[in-house]
């Protein structure tokens, strides 16, 4: 049978037509002025279309924790493709689901034993939000309905996510649709007494207590859970204060509320350990998962349960669905067999503890920016840093947006903005020199914006 001479489209092509892509979170009026397109990777790169290498700080947008198109990774997803390409999730199953599940609760502190897969870290904190209000409703205690979640919060941009969330962007647009029974707990964050933290800062734990007044506030018979990210990341990278955590811990046992860890980023050694539950030696009742589980490669997310919550929706005639809720994808084929190939990869490169063993190195580079123009404070937490600007009068915003272009045309590293900070959230496999050229760049850029 003769082949057919056509190619496949690949990214190595160019876009015909800017307008037809609504694109998400992006200032999209100026993108399409001046585009910032990349056509491949490969390790800690990206490249543009005619050639020029763009050194990825970012991992991506905190995923590709692996790197960029690791050889194992992409093979293990072409064998997946090749061999089973879909299975319905709801009453079906594949051998992969049950493998990964099982990996992955093994990897995850105490008895947090049941993995519900998904496809992305907004869908997974929908995903607890329901298991925490379910878990209360099949206790008989359906009164406990409201959710916690933090000022300055990233959730995600579901319904229930950005309501538990604290960020304004997402709110406010959106404010007369949010979900009722929610409050909010402080930030944690305070530069007069944490400007310039390497790690956890020492002030702060007693913000944890807040949550005491809210019990006060709503009676502990009605809050069903308090979801936090254990470093806040999509709003500037905000370490948590040391001891924060188990206070919560120890508050949320007093009253009987389910503790959720946000750990889309946080997770698969962004912080130098598996989970960051382990870093801080606090186990939630729940962790949600995603980005890193599969370095970026295939959409996936996840959340896992402690034994306890999932023992309460087994209940009621065998054949009948215990927990109304799933996703087309759930457990995707693809998905699996990256995530199984790319947690071999952390396992078989030691990358969890190479995060751990760089971090100390990965701060003093950062902070050796300190007293360069315009810089307001930095911020570093395992392999991740932020590095607040001053704004420029009246346009809040656009020297971080300035610097997060010119990085890429000018300088060729990508930087994420987020307000007035830079964000920098490398691959776990750069290298002491590419720390140094990251350094070296981002002063240089700084200054260029000053």
């Amino acid at each position: 049978m003769a082949k057919s001479g056509a190619q496949p489209i690949t990214t190595l092509s160019q876009p015909n037509d800017l307008e037809a892509f609504w694109m998400p979170f992006t200032a999209e009026r100026a993108f399409k002025k001046a585009p910032r397109i990349v056509s491949r990777s490969k390790d800690m790169h990206y490249y543009t279309n005619d050639g020029r290498e763009i050194m990825d700080t970012t991992a991506g947008l905190w995923c590709c924790n692996a790197g960029h198109n690791r050889d194992p990774i992409v093979e293990a997803i072409k064998a997946q493709a090749e061999t089973l390409d879909y299975s319905p999730p709801f009453q079906f199953a594949h051998p992969l689901g049950f493998q990964l599940a099982s990996r992955i609760a093994s990897m995850a502190p105490g008895d947090l034993d049941h993995v519900f897969f998904v496809n992305s870290g907004s869908e997974a904190v929908d995903t607890a939000l329901k298991m925490a209000i379910g878990y209360f409703h099949a206790k008989g205690e359906g009164n406990r309905c409201r959710l916690i979640g933090r000022e300055r919060g990233y959730h995600g941009i579901g319904f229930g996510g950005i309501s538990v969330g604290g960020m304004l962007a997402n709110r406010k647009a959106f404010a007369t649709q949010l979900l009722p029974h929610v409050d909010h707990l402080p930030h944690t964050y305070n530069r007069a007494e944490q400007a310039f933290t390497k790690g956890e800062p020492e002030w702060g734990a007693h913000l944890a207590d807040d949550l005491e007044r809210i019990v006060a506030l709503h009676d502990a018979s009605t809050i069903a859970a308090v979801i936090v990210e254990p470093m806040a990341g999509s709003t500037g990278v905000l370490p948590t204060p040391k001891g924060y955590l188990k206070r919560l811990r120890e508050i949320c046992d007093k009253y009987g509320i389910l503790l959720i860890f946000d750990e889309v980023i946080c997770g698969f050694g962004r912080l130098g350990t598996s989970f960051a539950a382990e870093r801080y030696g606090v186990v939630p009742d729940m962790i949600t998962f995603a980005k890193g589980v599969t370095s970026g490669t295939v959409p996936m997310g996840g959340v896992i349960a402690r034994k306890h919550i999932h023992e309460a929706f087994m209940k009621g005639p065998e054949h009948m669905v215990e927990f109304f809720h799933g996703y087309t994808y759930s457990a995707h084929p693809l998905a699996c067999a990256a995530a199984m190939a790319t947690l071999d990869v952390y396992r078989d490169e030691d990358l969890f503890e190479r995060a751990r063993k760089l971090e100390p190195i990965w701060a003093d580079a950062i902070h050796s920016l300190k007293g360069s123009p315009n810089v307001l404070d930095i911020r570093t937490v395992g392999l991740t840093a932020a590095i607040d600007l001053a704004s420029i009068p009246d346009a809040f915003g656009k020297r971080a947006y300035t610097a997060m272009h010119r990085g890429f045309e000018d300088y060729g590293f990508m930087v994420r903005n987020t307000g007035e900070t830079l964000a920098l959230t490398p691959p776990l496999i750069i290298s002491e020199a590419q720390i140094d050229e990251t350094v070296d760049k981002l002063g240089k850029l700084i200054r260029a914006v000053a």
